[in-house]
């Protein structure tokens, strides 16, 4: 069986050793790239890449420029590393297309726990429990779909998850920390305000079916229909 190939792309070689050994540790083949058109280079030239780890302060381009142009082409999954905390900074990773957001200093452990979170949803095997349906909305976790009355809906893969929770939990009052322990699936050391922001843009996507997404003030969602 092929191992699964993930890019690290950081301009500081020590901190890409870090992460390679941790995920080498896992069984993962890793590529790497010191700066944004190395990265570039092997993005197209490389075949078979599931999972890009990228820093954003890089030279010739930084990691901002190389996610804007992946994304123009390609839904590969991003975890972005960056050595700022500003929330301005995380907003405009997920407005991007950004699925994780990583301030450094990390744990390697935790970093790779988040991309293994990643790589199971979109590696995973397709069954008839992979497909959800509820008042119109049909999601198929196999091929990483959903439609509303038969009409395809592009979602981020952040997204895309947070609707599968919401169906999978459906009717089920969830708290802001929950859905973070769930579909981030880590401890998330942050602002939930995160999860308000995925669910402002995924309703919005959803047009009227974004009504199923009901707030609870005070302490989270319900994804309820009817």
């Amino acid at each position: 069986m092929e191992k699964i190939r993930i890019l690290v792309v950081d301009d500081e070689s020590r901190m890409r050793k870090l992460v390679r050994d941790f995920l080498v540790r896992k069984n993962y083949e890793v590529l790497e790239a010191g700066d944004g058109e190395e990265a570039l280079d092997l993005f197209y030239r490389e075949k078979g890449i599931a999972l890009i780890i990228l820093d954003v302060m890089m030279p010739k381009r930084n990691g901002w420029e190389v996610c804007r142009e992946i994304r123009a082409s390609s839904k590969i999954p991003i975890i972005m590393l960056t050595a700022k905390g500003e929330e301005s900074d995380e907003l405009l990773g997920f407005e991007l297309g950004v699925d994780e957001y990583i301030s450094k200093p990390f744990s390697p452990k935790i970093l790779v726990a988040r991309a293994e979170a990643i790589l199971r949803r979109t590696k995973q095997i397709g069954d008839d429990s992979m497909i959800r349906e509820a008042g119109g909305i049909r999601l198929d976790r196999t091929a990483h779909q959903v439609t509303i009355d038969q009409k395809n809906v592009e979602l981020s893969f952040k997204e895309f998850e947070l609707l599968d929770y919401f169906m999978e939990n459906a009717g089920i009052a969830l708290s802001r920390e929950k859905i973070l322990d769930n579909v981030w699936n880590y401890d998330y050391f942050g602002d939930a305000r995160t999860i308000d922001t995925h669910v402002k843009k995924l309703r919005s996507k959803m047009g009227a079916k974004g009504e199923y997404i009901k707030t609870i003030w005070g302490m989270g969602y319900k994804f309820e229909v009817g």
